[in-house]
């Protein structure tokens, strides 16, 4: 026997990690408690239920079952807390979220065992993936919190944030969110998942050892029928973080809608993994390895969609099966394994269940020859072939070892079949060409696109959904704003309520009226794909002046016109494609238009609001000013680039949303259009738009100004009638991505509501009015921020 024959017959022994530590300590405890304003607390039912080792179903220990009283106590001590810690100086909250880093560092291995005896994953991946990734987000956000007050002036905390995580990354996920949010000067109220809370509840000792003051963070284990909801519906909670599936998210988003509480959604995915034919194939069977085989598959952006180019996709499938011959599934805490546990009896039963139906609609399945542990939650890799784009198993997430295989012939049939799924999270792309890759990411409707890698995060990154992956991101700069607002919003002022002023020539008009032949008729239509249109209805709505006379009509839109507005936005769509130099030109002639009419649109504002010209005069010119800002902004509110602690880039792009519906604010009937039309476009976005039902005039007076200024038809579409009856239109219309509206507070609540059909982002006002004058409130980041979704390109480089 030589060398060579030795390495092909070695087998890998086994190598397990001591567990004793680990099981000393949870015999200590053998009941977990709540941990409620640095105190231990018995919950108020009395009960506990069991945390099991998914590897061996056994029971580890007991933990508290928490009921409403406890939530209520936990915020009660959040909030308590929030008064101090929000005004704590920037440098002290740093200090603290460093010593967090440095106590998690000091437990590194003790937590690595814990979360892979609790959630069932190898320790490899707890040990060098997630502990570490976790002590990175608290050095990171003390990172931030030491600059909040340079780089985020004018923003303040939010107040008392809930946040429910999901059991594929326990510790990792708490990390994610608690960092950034006590960063911000927010208190916390977290809820683990059910089948995997120890390791937060070893997190609350770290909290203790590090000294943070007493409600800062509370951590109330429970089903999530009892917490979970008992936190969603949580009246002094000011913001929900959810991570888990879409029909969770949907039915968050239905409960807190018009609560005023801000939300972020990270849901499921079904990833699309895409290999064109001049990719290193070696790479790719181990990038196929870390997307989908990666803590058993149970990850929401698994890379679950092997999408290959015709030519090499019975070669690269070749090299999958010798590859998935060789895995090694077993013990978690055994070094050399690569598969763990599924984390619970009923997951694995659901990713059967999944399996058996691949199988009965067609596709064929494969697996190793080897068998899995009798003992335990254990399900091998699998491989289907031959699957159909509309199939079951490719379309929903089986959140397990499960890779469904498709090919496709052009870069573009790739794409279409990419982005043929209702989620958005991720996306892989592998070829030596990069020029390929990189036109081929924006092109993917994906929150994050990893080129000739896969499964990459860092605190510095952004990472969240399009789609029905949600909506908010975690990481990075731009997830900081998840769990901040505007200085200004926080306090009850609102803008001045304008005094109607009859002056002396409309009364002049008035008498003259009786001898005057009447006026020739000018009832606007509605303003579709770039050409005027009658309603549906065929019905007008009367527009009433502020001395009490009929000034003009307008059309009442209906069902079907939304419609008709929303197809033409959607036609439009090539607008995004188009220079950000365009874009703004196009918002420089708008202005320039209607400057050249400034007398006009003034004494429509002054007779729709019964003000006087001078401040009408005001309104035109502060319209003006807007449109030149976006015009500016057009070209300059670009992505980043984050140096995350690797041999590579990762490109933070700013992506337009596609169609925004939008409500306009009754006060300053111009400036509110102005000022919620200009930014979306600017970004890329193509708009429906509800006018002023009070003012619409001021908006109808545009649609010349539109036709005369090169904007494309389509991109801006008008859509006269009554604010509330349309936007819920808008809000539950599939093929519109984002939705905002201000108007009432109840028309808020319906509005959120509604949005849950397709999980589009939306932006409400809760009845409270912005001054539009100011700049402060009525223009900048805020409103360019609601037009752009961040998309994160990693891009490894070096031989």
């Amino acid at each position: 026997m030589n060398v060579m024959d030795i390495f092909e017959t070695m087998e890998y022994g086994p190598a397990p990690e001591a567990a004793s530590t680990v099981q000393s300590w949870l015999q200590e405890h053998q009941q977990f408690r709540l941990f409620i304003g640095n105190r231990w607390v018995e919950p108020a039912s009395g009960k506990y239920m069991e945390s099991t080792n998914p590897a061996t179903n056994k029971a580890l220990v007991q933990v508290a079952s928490a009921n409403s009283d406890d939530v209520d106590a936990a915020v009660s001590a959040a909030r308590k807390a929030f008064k101090t810690w929000s005004k704590t100086p920037d440098h002290v909250r740093a200090r603290y979220l460093y010593a967090l880093a440095r106590t998690i560092q000091k437990h590194a291995r003790f937590l690595s065992v814990l979360e892979s005896l609790d959630n069932g994953k190898s320790i490899r991946e707890t040990r060098d993936i997630d502990i570490p990734l976790v002590a990175r987000h608290f050095y990171y956000h003390a990172g931030w919190a030491q600059l909040m007050g340079r780089e985020l002036s004018g923003y303040e905390p939010l107040g008392v944030v809930g946040q429910i995580i999901p059991w594929n990354f326990p510790l990792l996920m708490l990390a994610w969110k608690i960092a950034p949010a006590i960063a911000m000067g927010n208190t916390v109220v977290l809820k683990p998942a059910r089948y995997t809370p120890l390791t937060a509840l070893k997190f609350a000792e770290i909290i203790q050892e590090a000294g943070l003051p007493a409600g800062v963070i509370n951590i109330v284990t429970g089903e999530a029928s009892q917490v979970g909801d008992a936190l969603v519906k949580h009246p002094d909670v000011n913001k929900i973080a959810f991570t888990g599936s879409t029909d969770v998210g949907r039915s968050i988003r239905r409960a807190t809608a018009g609560s005023g509480k801000k939300l972020s959604l990270e849901l499921g995915g079904k990833s699309p993994f895409i290999v064109f034919d001049d990719a290193d194939l070696d790479s790719v069977v181990e990038g196929v390895v870390d997307a989908i085989w990666f803590n058993q598959g149970q990850v929401c952006c698994a890379g679950s969609r092997l999408l290959v180019q015709e030519n090499i996709a019975e070669r690269l499938f070749s090299k999958l099966r010798a590859r998935m011959e060789k895995l090694r599934l077993g013990d978690p805490l055994d070094k050399a394994i690569d598969i763990g546990a599924i984390v619970s009896p009923a997951q694995l039963q659901e990713i059967t269940r999944l399996v058996a139906q691949g199988e009965a609609e067609g596709a064929e399945k494969w697996q190793p020859s080897w068998a899995c542990p009798t003992e335990g939650s254990f399900f091998p890799p699998t491989l289907f072939t031959n699957v159909t784009p509309a199939s079951t198993i490719a379309q929903i997430e089986i959140f397990g070892p499960v890779l469904v295989a498709m090919t496709f012939r052009t870069p573009a049939e790739a794409v279409e079949l990419a982005n043929n799924t209702r989620y958005g999270l991720a996306a892989s792309i592998w070829s030596e060409n990069i020029n390929l890759a990189l036109d081929i990411a924006p092109k993917v409707k994906a929150g994050s696109v990893w080129i000739n890698c896969t499964n990459v995060f860092d605190a510095s990154s952004g990472f969240g959904g399009y789609r029905e992956s949600g909506f908010g991101r975690e990481g990075g700069k731009e997830g900081l704003y998840e769990y901040i607002r505007p200085a200004w919003s926080g306090s009850k002022s609102v803008s001045k309520a304008r005094q109607p002023q009859v002056a002396s020539e409309e009364r002049e008009e008035s008498t003259l009226s009786e001898v005057n032949p009447p006026a020739i008729d000018r009832t606007p239509k509605l303003f579709i794909g770039g050409k005027q249109a009658r309603p549906d209805s065929g019905y007008s709505l009367r527009v009433i002046g502020a001395n009490g006379s009929l000034i003009g009509e307008v059309g009442e839109g209906n069902r079907k016109d939304i419609r008709n507005a929303v197809e033409a936005a959607h036609a439009a769509s090539k607008w995004a494609s188009g220079t950000t130099h365009n874009r703004a030109q196009i918002l420089y002639y708008i202005a320039e238009n209607m400057a050249a009419r400034e007398d006009e649109f003034a004494r429509r504002i002054a007779q729709q609001t019964g003000c006087g010209h001078v401040e009408a005069v005001k309104e035109v010119q502060a319209s003006l000013s807007r449109l030149f800002s976006y015009a500016a902004w057009a070209d300059k509110f670009e992505g980043t680039i984050h140096r995350p602690p690797m041999r590579g880039v990762v490109l933070a792009m700013h992506e337009q949303i596609g169609v925004i519906g939008m409500a306009c604010p009754d006060e300053y009937p111009l400036l509110g259009f102005v000022s919620l039309v200009a930014p979306a476009i600017a970004m890329g976005n193509t708009v429906v738009v509800i006018p002023s039902p009070k003012a619409p005039l001021s908006a109808t007076d545009c649609y010349q100004i539109f036709e005369t200024s090169d904007v494309p038809a389509g991109v801006i579409n008008i859509v006269t009638g009554e604010r509330d009856a349309l936007s819920k239109v808008l809000a539950e219309h599939d093929d519109v991505e984002a939705c905002w509206y201000f108007g009432s507070e109840e028309g808020s609540r319906m509005v959120e509501h509604a949005s849950a059909g397709n999980m589009k982002r939306t932006w409400v006002n809760y009845g409270a009015q912005r001054d539009w004058l100011s700049p402060l409130q009525g223009e900048g980041e805020e409103f360019l921020r609601a037009s752009i979704q961040v998309k994160n390109i990693w891009v490894p480089y070096g031989e």
